[in-house]
């Protein structure tokens, strides 16, 4: 059963429709948070946020307790005869719920980082890799509302790049080839491009709910 297949059952249920709204609100709010957390921390010298971040996570969570409840109360009515729909979606919602802890880590990233994060040497990387994931997200919100399996194949293709660059930082700071970088600057820049490249795992994560049969999810597609 592929996903548009099963977005409109889920719409079609009483059931479900309200996990799948609750999904969509879900992505609406983590990318809220990514962008007032990323905002604090490259923009801010003080790690003041536009937003609580960490309320808007506890409400992330209310979702995914709230979606589970559905999506047992739909395989309590149907006895469990299509347990597809609540599998997916299920899995849908932990990715967002973890998009939403690692925003949450910049968020903390910026607060003990007392100044401005500069990404020196990685300063373009670290720009086109956040407009990147901005793109992403904005795409995601769309592609997962029409379960458009073409769009979310080309976004996984497009935007797979990130998760090899963010490594390749990562890869090169841990071999100290800057050795004028502080200890201090150099975990900063290591760690924010860890957790910008589980961000975008993860979005891509959904992607590929779309374009994938359920045991084919968070993998790239052949």
């Amino acid at each position: 059963m592929w996903f548009k297949e099963l977005y409109d059952l889920w719409k079609s249920d009483n059931s479900l429709t309200k996990a799948v709204n609750d999904s969509q609100q879900m992505l609406e709010q983590t990318f809220e948070m990514f962008r007032e957390s990323v905002k604090s921390l490259r923009k801010s010298d003080n790690g003041e946020l536009g937003i609580n971040v960490y309320e808007k996570d506890q409400l992330v969570n209310q979702f995914v307790h709230d979606v589970r409840r559905n999506v047992l109360q739909y395989l309590a009515v149907t006895g469990g005869m299509n347990i597809i729909p609540g599998l997916v979606l299920t899995s849908i919602v932990i990715d967002i719920e973890r998009i939403g802890d690692y925003t949450k880590n910049i968020t903390d990233l910026a607060v003990a980082h007392t100044r401005r994060l500069d990404g020196g040497s990685f300063e373009a990387d670290f720009q086109r890799i956040e407009q990147t994931v901005y793109n992403i997200f904005e795409e995601m919100q769309t592609t997962l509302k029409t379960s458009d399996k073409a769009a979310a194949s080309t976004l996984i293709k497009d935007h797979y790049w990130v998760i090899k660059k963010c490594d390749e930082i990562v890869d090169v700071l841990i071999r100290e080839e800057n050795k004028e970088l502080s200890p201090g600057d150099a975990a900063s820049r290591a760690l924010y491009a860890r957790y910008l490249k589980r961000i975008a795992a993860h979005l891509l994560n959904i992607a590929s709910s779309i374009v994938n049969p359920f045991e084919g999810i968070g993998f790239k597609s052949e």
